[in-house]
Parts: structure tokens; sequence; C-alpha cells
């Protein structure tokens, strides 16, 4: 279903670690250590090489724990991974700072380094734009980072539209050259950015990637309509997704469930399928079990 060549397209959350996301109220909902240094055993078996993460899942912990996982890897394997993760969510910042001002990109970065082990972060991304902040001081804040060799690259996560152009229009030189990607929800469900800003993104050679593929378990299968919601994360987040629950969205879940008996697919495959679909577009998965990693016809075996 998915081809070894697409692999690269691939990346691995690890925002369930630790916590579900980033609010504290989650902390007791996410993957424990023990899970989740097994699902990274996983997704490297897998042939899976890119990482995302954030300052502020759990609290810290994802970072902690993808940390110590790298440093378990051998030389050559932790040459080939990418890790990205992310700074300026508010659940991060004391109430009297601004999540992206100068003193907190600074402070965070750091901190992610150490957690992660790393002398530099591949690829760091905005969180969450900070309307408290101005633009070109949080930009400012990247450049220095940028100067200082402490990230590679920057993208920007929870964009409109105009998020992006007003980006784009206050980068130049080495700043816009270190600016590759942008991360947003996308999926069957949500596919609010296709007709502008992804064709945007596309124009400026920034790769676009899609979180929540799965629209939190709706695109997984196991949900029916009219049904009780089961355990898991749909139903511990189910707030975030409320505004799916209607007939509309059913009714494309019970055509993707056709199209996937149709070419013996997984449900959550052709979930996928429909994202790697889209030309310039990379996604995010994020397991938390064995079974449903292998929902997505990946094959075991290093690619």
């Amino acid at each position: 279903m998915i081809e070894a060549s697409e692999r690269s397209r691939i990346i691995f959350g690890c925002g369930n670690f630790g916590g579900l996301g980033s609010p504290p109220e989650n902390r007791d909902k996410g993957d424990s250590r023990e899970q989740a240094l097994a699902m990274l055993d996983m997704a490297r078996d897998m042939g899976l090489t890119r990482f995302d993460t954030a300052n502020t899942y759990g609290g810290g912990a994802s970072e902690t724990i993808l940390g110590e996982w790298l440093a378990q890897q051998d030389a050559s394997m932790r040459a080939r991974f990418q890790v990205a993760t992310k700074v300026g969510n508010p659940h991060g910042c004391p109430p009297d700072d601004r999540p992206l001002s100068r003193s907190q990109i600074a402070y965070h970065l750091d901190q992610s380094l150490r957690r992660l082990g790393l002398d530099r972060i591949g690829l760091y991304y905005l969180h969450e734009f900070d309307l408290k902040t101005p633009l070109e001081e949080t930009l400012e804040g990247l450049d220095r980072a940028l100067m200082a060799g402490k990230i590679a690259a920057f993208g920007i996560s929870n964009a409109t539209l105009a998020d992006l152009k007003a980006v784009l229009s206050l980068t130049g030189g080495k700043l816009r050259q270190a600016f590759t990607h942008v991360q947003n929800e996308f999926n069957l469900l949500v596919q609010r950015d296709r007709t502008d800003l992804m064709p945007l993104a596309r124009g400026e050679g920034l790769t676009y990637v899609a979180f929540s593929p799965l629209a939190g378990g709706l695109l997984s299968g196991k949900y029916r309509r009219d049904a009780e919601l089961q355990s898991g994360r749909m139903n511990d987040v189910r707030a975030m997704y409320e505004h799916l629950l209607t007939p509309q969205p059913f009714d494309a879940i019970e055509a993707l469930g056709q199209r996937a008996a149709a070419h013996g697919w997984s449900v959550p495959g052709a979930a996928l399928r429909f994202i790697l679909d889209e030309p310039g577009v990379d996604l995010i998965i994020a397991p938390r079990t064995r079974a449903q990693l292998e929902a997505y016809g990946l094959e075991t075996g290093v690619a």
C-alpha cells in the first residue's frame, strides 16, 4: 500500500509520549516511557527515519524519551535520522511572558537541545503563532538560532494563509533559505488548505506536512455513525473533533471504507493513501500499538 520509495514522506509523531499533546490535563493519558521506546523501535524497524516532537508534548517528556532512544542507536543509524521539534505553544510559556519572544525561543531551544541530546535541531517549528509578539521579533530569534548553528531549518505550524504570506514577506537571504516546511492539519475530512495555502507553499518550494491524518481516529475505521465513542485518543480529546461528529463526515468515512475494501487496503491505510496522493505533501503518523502501525501498510524492514 505504501511503497518503499514513499517512506521518506512518513514522519513518526511523538505527540503521545508522556501525555496527549501539550495540555497538562492530558499528561495521564499518554504513552509511558516503555511504550514510547517500544514504538520508536518499531518505527525504526519499519524504515522510518523522521521524527516529530515539541517542547511541550508531555511537558517535555516527549523530547526526553526521544533523546534517550536516540542515544541508544549506533552512530550510523543516528546519522540517518531527522528530528523536528517546536517552540511557541502557550503551555510552555509563563503567564507573564510571550511564547515566541526572543528570550522564550532562546530558552526553549537550549532546553530542547539538552533533552534531545543534540547539538543542532534539524527542523525547528513555530508551534503556534503568537499574537502578542511582533513576527519580526520571532523571526529575529530564529535567525539568531540559525547563525549560532543551533537549528538547520525552520518551519511554521497551525498557520493560516495570511501567516504564511507574512513569514514569506519578512524573510530573506539565509533565513529564507532555512524556511522549508509548513505543518498543518490535513486529511480526508479537513481540506481547508488545499485551495490556497498548499499551492502557495508548493510554489515557494516549501514542504507541506499533514498532521492528524486520521482526524483523531475517525478515519481509523473503528467509529460508526451514531455509535458511542470507544476509548482512545478520539474519546480523550473529543472537544478537538466535535465539529466532525456530523452526518457529512461520516458519509465520507463510509465511502473511504468502501474504497479500502475495493483495493484490499485497511481503512487507515486508505486515509494515508489519500494524503500521499497529494503532490508535495508529507505526513505525520502517531500510532500507539504495533497493530496500529502495521495497519498503515508499512512493511517491516529498513529501506
